[in-house]
């Protein structure tokens, strides 16, 4: 490999995850896409070193896989970014069990079993650098939101679990933790007037962040060599959670 990183990312088709796999690869870095369709960026076109991979976050085998195929085509993997993500809203009382163990086999077993079948790949290189997309939810009691909440502060768990763990093999692992993000998926709910008046009301910026933030927050912790910062979460939320 000549210059820059090899980066795994999951859910790289929409949202937030093609938007790190575009600010990722023009900054130099091959960027294996794994996604349910096994291909890169749908909302975007992103020019680059993208390897395409199949990788259904609730398959175990197409995991070690499509890992495994990053690691033979590009010789290595510096990075692991767990993106994908599920979310599903419901009254807790009337929750289905089929509906919450779907959420969590995505958000939280998913990102745990991709660190463990990344964990030799980074062995071999000396280390390495794994990120997880958290949420500030993980710190809330936002209704309607159990199983989403629930993953996301085990993915705040695993992150401070792993940090310590692998700590000796300098593998670190740091959570990136968003607030209300702009993405396609979201941006006509984000036009109502009353989601805009929450905003403002509850956001001391005024704003939600764009995707394009995100990314690029993400991009800095690639590029920074950063050998203490491991096992943090970091809250990207213009300011709400902690706005009383």
């Amino acid at each position: 490999m000549t210059g820059g990183k090899v980066i795994a990312i999951t859910g790289a088709s929409r949202g937030i995850g093609s938007g790190l796999v575009e600010e990722l690869a023009a900054r130099g870095h091959t960027i294996g896409c794994l996604s349910r369709k096994g291909q890169g960026p749908e909302d975007r076109e992103v020019p680059g070193k993208l390897i395409n991979l199949v990788c259904d976050m609730e398959d175990e085998a197409q995991i070690t896989a499509a890992l495994g195929d990053l690691a033979k085509q590009a010789g290595r993997i510096d990075v692991l970014i767990n993106n994908a993500g599920l979310h599903h809203e419901g009254v807790s009382a009337e929750y289905p069990k089929a509906d919450f163990e779907r959420v969590l086999a995505t958000n939280i077993t998913g990102p745990f079993l991709a660190c463990r079948e990344v964990y030799p790949h980074m062995l071999a290189i000396g280390g390495g650098l794994i990120i997880n997309i958290g949420s500030f939810f993980a710190q809330m009691g936002a209704k309607r939101n159990l199983a989403y909440n629930c993953s996301k502060a085990a993915l705040g768990a695993l992150t401070r679990t792993l940090a310590v763990e692998w700590a000796g093999e300098k593998i670190r692992v740091v959570n990136v933790a968003p607030g209300f993000v702009k993405t396609g998926l979201n941006a006509e709910y984000m036009t109502h007037e009353s989601f805009r008046n929450f905003i403002r009301r509850r956001i001391p910026i005024g704003d939600a962040a764009s995707v394009e933030e995100v990314a690029r927050l993400v991009a800095v912790l690639v590029a920074e060599d950063l050998p203490s910062l491991t096992g943090e979460t970091i809250v990207m939320d213009g300011g709400q959670s902690i706005n009383q």
